[in-house]
This record gives structure tokens, C-alpha cells and sequence, in this order.
């Protein structure tokens, strides 16, 4: 991998980079192309975020364009705390899907009737990430590594996926045209993520949804075989208009429940700041504490907004790893173009004929690379299980989440992947004496 030569001044103290001007070979965070190509490429970011950051809100029950605004808002703020230093998108977080189908009892289709509900355990997840990010800036972060390492990590990030597998397997089987047009619709992301030429393959979420979303109208609008696509209200919205924002609910239930999300969120944004750095040269390790806060305070503003929770996104590291622009300024450009979209009740409605066999498709993939990125982190960091202890939380854990394992505490439920999530840590550290360190090699942060 190239090593960046980045051209800014390194006694630069000032809180915001000065952003020298680069034309040519590999642009570090601190530097920018030329405002033509700064927009053309902050836009490509949109393009790289958009399918999964709508698919979240359909998945459970939000409005769209509403996510999508505050993914541009969000990501200005992530910008701001972090002082335009660490190249990052905030997109739809898919770590709050289960919880808050769980919490608002969500039926799979259409809006939320308990959003409100919903929007309140957002709030308590930021609040509670915002804390964590306070407590790092303070102490630093390798107390996270002793609490969270990669066998806890990984564990809590595949439990997420396999929690949400009977949600997607149901997206699909309403009836066998339903059942076919998933499959088709995971084949087509398949072949895009595979054998998609350039820069196309980094999106095969959009582009297979696309296919899929095209495949259902011939069949369904041109053959008759299955339920048509209803274009009726994008033909009735506004090209421009304001989102429809909703307000919390405070439901101690709910936000217990989903609370506990500010835990993946934290192991997720410290491998994308740790995969950042890695592809930049530079440490970024002083800006973590940063990076949570601002990642915490983003979801709370959503959560008071209507939007989901929000998460930095691996589809933009992926395109920085292609294009080898790492301008944070190209984040405020792809912001902006977000906040844009939000406005736009037409593009809402667009998104909201997606069929519900091609939402199913989706999610198969989608929830199945969530479990696969856990197997992931143990394979990246080595994760030994010949050893009981790593062995003993891997599997309890996966085990508990899948089935969905409720505590109940009185009035209180603790809903499986809450379970699974503080299972795999205290098994972990009621262990860990007694089996040797937690990996084969070295210490991967």
C-alpha cells in the first residue's frame, strides 16, 4: 500500500486542517483536490452510503428521507468533533435494527406506529456512546481493548446478524413469487459485490436493489404474476418539501433495551478509526474519544428528529481504499448532498414503492455479512479457540442471541441480543484469569 506524503503544515496546531491543495497521487486527510473534483467526488460517498442507510429505516419502520437527512447532519457533527481529521460517513446504524423491532413490536412493513418509542432508546444508546467517548477522552482507550476483545467483539457483532435472520427469511416467504424475487435479488448483489468492474463493486447493495427493484415491476406491473409497484404518491409528492420529523417517547423498557446498541456501535467505530489510520499512515488513536462523542451526540440528534441511530460507514472506507482521496472535505460535500435529499418528499415516496420480497433479499445479504464481519474480527486478530475460555463465550453467545433469550427483571426484559451483548463481556472477564491472553499474536490494537 502507497504511504501518504501529506503536504500540510506539521506544526499546523489550529483546531480544522488548512486543506493544501493536491492534484495528483494519493491525498491525505489534511489536504483537498480541486473544488470540481471535491464535489464529484463527495458525491460519489452518497452514492457509496445510500443503499444501506435507507435500507435501515425501511427495515424498521422509519421514514427514509428522514434518515437520510440526519446522516448528512450527523456527519457534519462527527466532522466538527473530530476537527475535519478523520475521513468518515455517518450512515444508518443496522446494529439498532433488532432492538427496536423488539421494543416497538414492528410488524415489517410500512411506518412504525410506536417510532416514538423507538426514538427514545436511540436517545439513551447516544447519550450512553456519548459517555463512553467522555470517559476515553479522559482515560484513553485501551480499557476498551481489556473489556471488549476481539473474541467479546466479534461475538456481539455476528449475534446481530444471526438475531435478525427470521426477520429476512420472513421478508421472502409471503408467497413463492415473493420467494423467488428475494433469491434473484441476493443473486444480483452477489454479482455485482463478485464480478462488478471498478468502483461499481462497492455497491452492491444499490445496484443488486436496483436490479431486483426492476426485475419485480416486469414481472409484477408488466406480467401481471405478482403484486404491482403502486407509483401513485411519487407521482402526487412535492419535489421539494420539510421532512416529517417525529418526537420521542420516554419508555424505560425501550430504552434499556436498546441502550445497550452503544456498545457495538463503539467496537464498530474503533475498527473503522483503527482501518482508517491503517490505510492513511497515521495514528488516529487521539481522536478516538472524539470520534465516539461526536458518533453519540449525531444519534441523539436523530433519535430527537425521527432518524435512526447512525454509525461510521465501512462502504466509504471501502471507496477511500480505492480511490486513495482521503479529504475529510469530501465528507462535508457528501453531507450537504444528504441534507439535500432529506428535503425532497418525492425522492421519500420513491424509496418507499421498494417491494417488500426485494427489502427481503436485501436483508438476507445484508444481516448475513453483519454475522459474517464477527468471524471476520476473529480471523483479522486471530482469535484462538483451542482455548476454552474464547471458545466457551464465542459459543454461548452466538447461541443466546440466535435464540433470542430474554431476561426478565420484574417489569424489565432484557431482549436476546441485550442478553448476548453483556453475556459475551461478563463470560469473558469471569474467565479470562484462567486460559491465557485472548489471542494467539499479538495485540491487534
Amino acid at each position: 500500500m502507497d504511504r501518504i506524503s501529506d503536504t500540510s503544515d506539521p506544526s499546523d496546531t489550529s483546531y480544522f486542517p488548512r486543506w493544501t491543495l493536491r492534484t495528483e497521487g494519493v491525498v491525505a486527510p489534511g489536504e483537498r483536490l480541486p473544488t470540481a473534483q471535491t464535489i464529484v467526488l463527495g458525491l460519489q460517498h452518497v452514492v457509496a452510503m445510500f443503499g444501506a442507510t435507507v435500507l435501515a429505516p425501511l427495515l424498521m419502520g422509519f421514514d427514509p428521507n428522514v434518515a437520510i437527512l440526519f446522516s448528512g447532519i450527523g456527519t457534519l457533527i462527527f466532522f466538527a468533533l473530530v476537527g475535519g481529521r478523520v475521513p468518515s460517513y455517518l450512515g444508518s446504524s443496522f446494529a439498532f435494527i433488532a432492538v427496536v423491532i423488539a421494543a416497538t413490536g414492528y410488524a415489517g412493513s410500512g411506518p412504525n406506529p410506536n417510532l416514538g418509542v423507538a426514538l427514545g432508546g436511540i436517545i439513551a444508546a447516544g447519550l450512553l456512546y456519548a459517555i463512553i467517548g467522555l470517559v476515553v477522552m479522559a482515560a484513553g482507550h485501551r480499557w476498551i481493548d481489556r473489556l471488549m476483545p476481539p473474541v467479546v467483539t466479534g461475538s456481539i457483532v455476528a449475534v446481530i446478524g444471526l438475531n435478525l435472520a427470521p426477520i429476512a427469511v420472513k421478508g421472502i416467504s409471503a408467497s413463492a413469487f415473493d420467494t423467488w424475487i428475494g433469491l434473484a435479488t441476493i443473486v444480483s448483489v452477489g454479482i455485482v459485490a463478485v464480478r462488478a468492474p471498478g468502483l461499481a463493486r462497492r455497491l452492491p447493495i444499490l445496484l443488486g436493489g436496483i436490479a431486483g427493484y426492476l426485475l419485480h415491476a416486469l414481472c409484477a406491473n408488466g406480467l401481471g404474476l405478482g403484486k404491482p409497484i403502486d407509483f401513485s404518491a411519487v407521482a402526487a409528492a412535492a419535489w421539494i418539501g420539510w421532512p416529517r420529523l417525529a418526537a420521542p417517547v420516554w419508555n424505560a423498557h425501550a430504552m434499556a433495551l436498546i441502550a445497550p446498541v452503544a456498545v457495538v456501535l463503539v467496537a464498530e467505530n474503533l475498527g473503522h478509526v483503527k482501518a482508517v489510520a491503517a490505510m492513511t499512515g497515521k495514528n488516529l488513536d487521539a481522536f478516538l474519544g472524539r470520534a465516539f462523542v461526536g458518533d453519540g451526540l449525531a444519534t441523539i440528534i436523530a433519535g430527537a428528529g425521527g432518524g435512526t441511530g447512525v454509525t461510521t460507514y465501512a462502504e466509504n472506507i471501502g471507496v477511500m481504499a480505492v480511490t486513495r482521496v482521503y479529504s475529510t472535505l469530501l465528507f462535508v460535500v457528501a453531507a450537504l448532498a444528504a441534507i439535500v435529499l432529506g428535503f425532497s418528499p418525492k425522492f421519500g415516496a420513491l424509496i418507499m414503492t421498494i417491494p417488500g420480497p426485494v427489502l427481503g433479499g436485501l436483508s438476507i445479504v445484508v444481516f448475513g455479512l453483519i454475522t459474517a464481519t464477527g468471524g471476520r474480527i476473529w480471523v483479522q486478530n486471530r482469535v484462538d479457540f483451542s482455548r476454552a475460555r474464547n471458545l466457551v463465550t464465542a459459543a454461548v453467545t452466538l447461541t443466546v442471541g440466535a435464540g433470542d433469550l430474554a431476561l426478565r427483571f420484574g417489569d424489565f426484559t432484557l431482549g436476546g441480543i441485550g442478553t448476548a451483548t453483556f453475556g459475551a463481556v461478563v463470560l469473558y472477564q469471569l474467565f479470562r484469569d484462567t486460559d491465557g491472553p485472548a489471542t494467539a499474536g499479538p495485540d491487534p490494537h
